[in-house]
């Protein structure tokens, strides 16, 4: 595995990537980029190399990990503009790093970072983008309304389910068509959790988008389980999860 640490994507501290490269030892077929969660107040892109760069790259996936701004010097939507320039970056390096095509993933905050590029056009679109150019999201126990570390910047209880313009939920039915897409929620997730998740599915299925093309896993355990868990051949679950979403969806590009 090469490393390739603390790429800038952007002139404010902490803008950075690390990335994970295959060996050489087989063919490379994806670059996967990745937003750590921590409630968009903590949280590193450090911890994605013990837990997800093994397996993706022995696997022919690169991998890249970006930090964000947060809070309490970041607020709404400095951490999505931080996403959206990383994934920009990366959409023109993974050519360069992979000869693939770039999949974007995150979990909690980060998944509700990923959900923002993914269903509100806007942030891609400022780099010439649509969503649709990425092969695939994962979104890993990420809120679909509103965030609550936002609610609280307006002053709200962060208990609430609001839905409006700064929630991944409110974009539903704008888009014709969408880019494949996993999402991941546990059964013991945080509270309100699994039902929000539910109807972000509930909501595309009666926008009539293309389900063949959306996974969803409801796991057991707490949230964000995946990533703390092994699968039946030791290896880490999130990213194991994550190898299969891709092979997947190559095989089917393939078949297009």
């Amino acid at each position: 595995m090469k490393i390739l640490r603390d790429i800038t994507y952007g002139n404010e501290p902490g803008q950075l990537i690390d990335a994970f490269l295959p060996d050489g030892g087989e063919e490379t077929r994806a670059l996967f980029l990745y937003f750590h969660g921590g409630g968009l107040a903590g949280g590193s892109r450090r911890g994605a190399e013990k837990r997800l760069a093994p397996l993706l790259t022995s696997s022919g996936i690169a991998l890249a990990s970006a930090d964000y701004r947060m809070y309490p010097g970041a607020k709404y939507p400095d951490y999505i503009e931080d996403a959206a320039s990383a994934s920009a970056l990366c959409m023109k390096k993974a050519e360069e790093l992979c000869g693939g095509r770039l999949y974007i993933g995150g979990s909690s905050a980060g998944a509700f970072l990923t959900m923002m590029l993914c269903f509100d056009r806007e942030f891609l679109g400022r780099y010439g983008i649509d969503p649709c150019d990425v092969a695939g999201f994962v979104h890993d126990s990420g809120q679909p309304t509103c965030h609550f570390r936002e609610l609280k910047e307006r002053g709200l209880d962060p208990r609430r389910v609001i839905v409006d313009e700064r929630a991944p939920l409110y974009y539903v039915g704008l888009a014709e068509k969408l880019p494949p897409m996993a999402f991941l929620y546990a059964d013991r997730d945080m509270t309100n959790r699994p039902e929000q998740t539910e109807v972000m599915l509930t909501a595309l299925r009666h926008f009539g988008y293309d389900m063949t093309r959306t996974v969803s896993m409801k796991l057991p355990g707490t949230h964000c389980q995946s990533g703390k868990m092994t699968d039946a051949e030791g290896n880490n679950m999130l990213a194991s999860i994550i190898r299969g979403f891709i092979l997947r969806t190559e095989e089917m590009y393939r078949g297009e």
